[in-house]
């Protein structure tokens, strides 16, 4: 028997796309809510034709990067510029518990779609936007994406060798944790408010604050007075701390000591032990100190060894350590495996593809992945006939006008 899911009778009339809107849809649908991605046939998510692509072939039903970001929702398209298209959406909204949309300031308002506009067709309606900075300020109307948002918020300046340019963090980070979270937190804090009082109300996640929440140390140095700068893989506690080279092409193993009975157990496992009778190496200011001749020590040390095995084995000594791992061996990596962390299911274009399980499990009303990312608009019909209350001559003729597809 299916365990009942937590947002069951839940609904979200979905207008965001790219990043971190979608990312934050996916856990309230992968949870049990009726997420329904509001798109266009014209201008479609941009992630609809990002790779990476099944088999190679582009397509908007055929990245894995929108697939990704999109389980377990439904899909449907309206042309949001004409009458008939705005009456639609309007009509979704008055059908839904929560509006999302994570567009430039004032769009939604523009299309006829904004908060008083979606309030007096359901009056208790959580209405969320997520413009990149803000409402309001003299940056309100900057646009960009995860990385112009990473540079903004301070994480790139912060990333990276101190002598060289920030290099990011290889991926939109904004996009993937911190803003899509933070709205799923308020989201629900909005829907419990609602559940007491039986009153809705406006959420507006401003991305470049929730990304600065992840630059909090730095900010609380900054603000005494403290230069921050780019330290690379280096802490300001532990010592050694970073990444080592390994055996083979390509292989490291990162480690990090932060007490002296880990710097014992490290000295011991690498087969050193006049290191440990080095004075200046006693202590962690010590070893911070001597740093570049340290990692270089340590650096010729592990260059002979491989890495997962030198990782098991300072693990069992317990000394923290993990093999630096690629795309392709996260997606082989036992323990992962082992929890079933690897979900596929059948897309209708794509076929059997791979998904991300769900990272946090509830006990007693866990969530599941209950279906693949849609075909663009493959619920248009379905959700204009059952939930919106046209009738099949209705649907055909505007579907014929293009105001859905």
């Amino acid at each position: 028997m299916t365990s009942p899911l937590p947002l069951e009778g839940v609904r979200v009339a979905d207008f965001t796309w790219v990043g971190a809107g979608p990312f934050l849809t996916k856990p309230l649908a992968d949870h049990g809510a009726d997420v329904i991605k509001v798109e266009s046939r014209t201008r479609t998510d941009p992630i609809r034709n990002m790779a990476p692509f099944r088999d190679g072939q582009p397509g908007p039903n055929r990245s894995g990067y929108f697939a990704n970001r999109n389980s377990s929702k439904r899909s449907i398209c309206l042309d949001l510029k004409s009458p008939r298209g705005k009456e639609l959406a309007l009509s979704l909204i008055a059908e839904s518990d929560i509006v999302a949309s994570n567009f430039t300031p004032g769009t939604m308002a523009r299309l006829g779609l904004g908060y008083e506009e979606a309030r007096a067709v359901r009056p208790d309606i959580i209405y969320l936007e997520m413009p990149m900075q803000g409402n309001v300020g003299p940056h309100r109307n900057f646009r960009g994406y995860g990385l112009t948002i990473a540079a903004a918020g301070g994480l790139l300046g912060l990333t990276g060798y101190p002598e060289r340019p920030p290099v990011g963090t290889g991926t939109n980070y904004p996009d993937h944790v911190p803003n899509p979270l933070h709205a799923a937190v308020a989201v629900l804090a909005a829907l419990r408010h609602r559940r007491r009082t039986g009153k809705g109300q406006y959420i507006e996640l401003a991305q470049l604050e929730s990304t600065a929440n992840v630059i909090g140390p730095a900010l609380l140095a900054a603000a005494a007075g403290l230069r921050t700068h780019r330290a690379a893989n280096e802490d300001t506690v532990a010592a050694p701390h970073g990444v080592y080279p390994c055996a083979g092409e390509d292989r490291w193993c990162a480690i990090a000591v932060s007490t002296n009975d880990q710097w014992e157990a490290l000295v011991k496992e690498l087969g050193h032990p006049e290191w440990a009778a080095e004075p200046l190496y006693a202590t962690a200011s010590g070893r911070r100190a001597a740093k570049t001749t340290l990692h270089e020590a340590i650096a010729a040390a592990t260059a002979t060894r491989e890495a997962d095995e030198l990782a098991e084995a300072l693990t069992a000594a317990a000394v923290p350590a993990a093999a630096v791992s690629d795309a392709a061996q996260v997606l082989a990596h036992p323990q992962l495996k082992a929890r079933d962390h690897w979900k596929t299911l059948h897309h209708p274009e794509m076929g059997p593809s791979v998904y991300d399980n769900i990272p946090y499990q509830l006990s007693a009303t866990p969530g599941r992945l209950r279906g693949p990312a849609p075909l663009l608009g493959a619920d248009t019909r379905d959700v204009c006939l059952d939930l919106l209350g046209l009738t099949p001559d209705e649907y055909q003729h505007l579907a014929d006008e293009g105001v859905v597809g």
